[in-house]
């Protein structure tokens, strides 16, 4: 038998209809601040890195080779990350921890992120930078999937898109958060990347302190076998089609986003005669802007979403939106033309951000298994960051001077276009 969390005792299966007898009570306003609190701070841990200040780093160690260096040291942590999630994810859900199955992956995933982060901050060679963002990689990755889990375990299902919505203009708060950090503590290399690992540390912990979290009955699951492991990775595309379908287009469509995030920092250096010094500076111009058009497509679409129940339309016309963005900044010449596309972005990555969240928690295969099929679908999110790198370098390449971001971008909108083509082949929500 399995326990069952109160907040979903009376959630119906996706599709079907509450009245106002059955509406489940909703999630508390200090759950839901807690958990956001705790979603900004595991994303500003690992993206501030993955957004400038690593790119800064590598900058300063390996000038002559920085795109390349970025790649190798990049893709090892986002193939880690690609392991970690569902398997960290299986772990909570089969933990029996008096403390209960979330907690002590919340908590301990931060604290091995900011071991790792500390490798990175002391490193002076591209194989310790790359070790300890392995180790940190691994760490947020236990945490986020754990987070992620906590949308179906603690939310109704009347609330998901507008605390989607919440939970996914999180992560640009802290790529926000995180940028003007390292604007701040520019010039002090440790402080960029452990002042974000601590603040993240803290605001976990005050997660566990307000979340209400059980431990996973005792013998509902078997052993999780290396088997069970590998068989994670492998959707059955005919017994689960909506999941199958919901994973590769976020995969897609993160595709796109994560050339944006990966590269913002070269571009400014290479066509806007930004240097290493002042980049972050220029980072944070464009992040809060793309904050501002985030934090409306956010907003409006989970709103909108849930108001009139349906996820499809808003995910596909936010990948629309993505993609017109990417094609403007593969065009754009002026740092002003820049802006107004990453206004753009911020709107469209905003809509998606928050309804595709809520989306995903209607097509998962097994709710017992909330937490592991939650980290597959992170999966989506994590591998574009191995996979953008590793594609980029040749497309970079060509033509002359290796700086052919125009064709980069315009390969980010391509995808972005098909993956949000694909969720309209999703049958089990509107």
């Amino acid at each position: 038998m399995t326990t069952i969390d109160p907040h979903l005792a009376q959630v119906p299966p996706a599709g079907s209809t509450l009245t106002d007898s059955d509406t489940p009570p909703s999630a508390s306003g200090k759950l839901i601040t807690a958990m956001a609190l705790a979603q900004f701070g595991a994303y500003l841990t690992i993206l501030t890195p993955v957004v400038v200040t690593m790119s800064i780093r590598v900058a300063q160690i390996a000038p002559d080779n920085k795109t390349s260096a970025l790649s190798a040291v990049l893709s090892v942590g986002a193939i880690l990350a690609l392991i970690g999630n569902p398997f960290f994810g299986a772990m909570s859900d089969r933990t029996t921890s008096r403390f209960g199955k979330r907690r002590p992956w919340l908590i301990g995933g931060m604290l091995g992120g900011l071991a790792g982060l500390t490798i990175v901050a002391l490193g002076t060679n591209i194989p310790t930078l790359t070790a300890g963002w392995a180790l940190a990689q691994l760490g947020v990755n236990a945490t986020l999937a754990t987070l992620t889990a906590l949308l179906p375990d603690q939310i109704p299902a009347h609330q998901r898109g507008r605390v989607g919505g919440i939970l996914g203009l999180m992560t640009s708060v802290a790529i926000l958060g995180g940028t003007s950090l390292a604007a701040l503590l520019s010039g002090h290399t440790a402080a960029m990347f452990l002042v974000p690992a601590v603040i993240g540390v803290a605001t976990v912990a005050l997660l566990i302190v307000i979340l209400k979290d059980r431990p996973a009955r005792a013998g509902h699951f078997g052993p999780y076998r290396f088997r069970e492991f590998v068989q994670t990775f492998y959707v059955h595309p005919r017994r689960h089609p909506d999941f199958s379908w919901n994973l590769l287009s976020r995969f897609l469509i993160w595709m796109g986003i994560a050339s944006v995030t990966t590269y913002q920092a070269y571009l400014l250096i290479d066509r806007f005669g930004y240097t290493t010094d002042n980049v972050a500076g220029g980072v944070l111009i464009a992040t809060l802007v793309t904050t501002a058009g985030l934090v409306g497509g956010s907003s409006i679409g989970g709103w909108l979403s849930d108001r009139s129940g349906r996820r499809k339309p808003f995910v596909l016309g936010a990948g629309v939106v993505i993609a017109v963005a990417l094609a403007l900044i593969a065009l754009s010449h002026t740092f002003a033309l820049f802006l107004i596309a990453a206004l753009i972005f911020g709107v469209g990555e905003g809509i998606y951000l928050a309804v595709d969240l809520a989306l995903a928690t209607d097509v998962l295969p097994n709710p017992d298994d909330a937490a592991k099929d939650m980290g597959v679908l992170n999966i989506a999110n994590a591998l574009p960051q191995s996979l953008v790198p590793i594609l980029a370098a040749p497309i970079l390449a060509i033509g002359a001077g290796g700086e052919n971001y125009g064709l980069l971008f315009l390969c980010g909108a391509v995808v972005a276009i098909v993956g949000s083509t694909l969720v309209r082949l999703i049958r089990g929500a509107r």
